[in-house]
């Protein structure tokens, strides 16, 4: 191995190590099994109290709004989906856009994200979100220097007029090792049904880690602000980074239970002579199961 090499690889492991520092993760903590049963029960009460919080964000009028961001495979979608699959669509969105259009790329930066800000009662999930700035638009060059650092100068001020606007903002950044990564890349291909899930841009984030970390380290240093600061999750663990992440987001906007009182269904309407037509006249789907 050439010194230039070596050195490389030195650079990698270290800011590896650095991540999982910061996360409050070390090669020496260990932490008891959660079993499947055990994580599904603790699921199950925190979505439990993600329909409390629906229903006093709708009732209040809140704004929420919140997102994720992190390495490629770290688990923000899974969190996402266990977040929303209990909750009320028109109350609770997802937001995932994608590559920017011809048009777009001609607006202001931030213009096509506002569009999709929430109005009162409605909670906004953004699956990454003007980060990209930031992070794949630094690292591949899709920006230029000049807009990366009017990017830099502009989104604090930017979070603290939508916090000013009553927009309640919370950044999550999902922490991933290099390995956890590499094992999550490997499954995704070996499942036809997740190949999806990786991109060619997915595939150049892994070959330049070192470049995305101090990126991240970079985007951190500007944007961590007091009124709206990075809060990182330790996503090796995909289960224990979706308990965590979801007590955590309870825990920021305090709320109470709406819960309406138990539901007595009517007497069902009789038939008074109705005639159902016949069977024949409607096309059924095949019952292969």
């Amino acid at each position: 191995m050439s010194k230039k090499e070596k050195k490389a690889n030195e650079s990698h492991a270290g800011n590896n190590h650095e991540e999982k520092i910061q996360t409050g993760e070390t090669p020496s903590t260990k932490k008891p099994t959660l079993t499947k049963k055990g994580y599904e029960k603790e699921l199950a009460k925190l979505q439990i109290e993600l329909v409390k919080l629906q229903e006093w964000v709708r009732s209040k009028g809140l704004k929420v709004m919140v997102l994720f961001e992190g390495r490629d495979a770290a688990g923000k979608g899974g969190t996402i989906k266990r977040i929303t699959e209990s909750l009320n669509p028109r109350v609770c969105r997802v937001v995932a856009l994608p590559a920017p259009t011809e048009r777009e790329k001609t607006q202001w930066y931030f213009q096509r994200y506002v569009t999709h800000l929430p109005a009162g009662g409605e909670m906004v999930l953004f699956d990454r979100s003007w980060y990209n700035r930031a992070g794949v638009e630094r690292v591949m060059g899709f920006c230029t220097e000049e807009e990366y650092r009017e990017f830099l100068r502009s989104v604090p001020e930017f979070e603290r007029m939508l916090i000013r606007s009553d927009i309640i903002l919370i950044k999550y950044w999902f922490s991933v090792s290099d390995e956890e990564q590499e094992h999550r890349f490997q499954d995704r291909i070996d499942d036809p049904t997740k190949r999806w899930k990786l991109s060619p841009m997915d595939l150049e984030s892994r070959a330049r880690w070192v470049e995305y970390s101090k990126a991240k380290d970079e985007m951190f240093a500007h944007t961590d602000i007091k009124q709206a600061p990075w809060y990182v999750v330790n996503a090796d663990d995909k289960k224990r980074a979706r308990l965590n992440c979801i007590r955590h987001l309870l825990s920021l906007i305090p709320y109470e239970d709406l819960t309406p009182q138990p539901i007595k269904l009517p007497p069902r309407q009789g038939d008074i002579g109705y005639i159902r037509p016949p069977i024949t006249d409607q096309t059924f789907v095949p019952e292969y199961y």
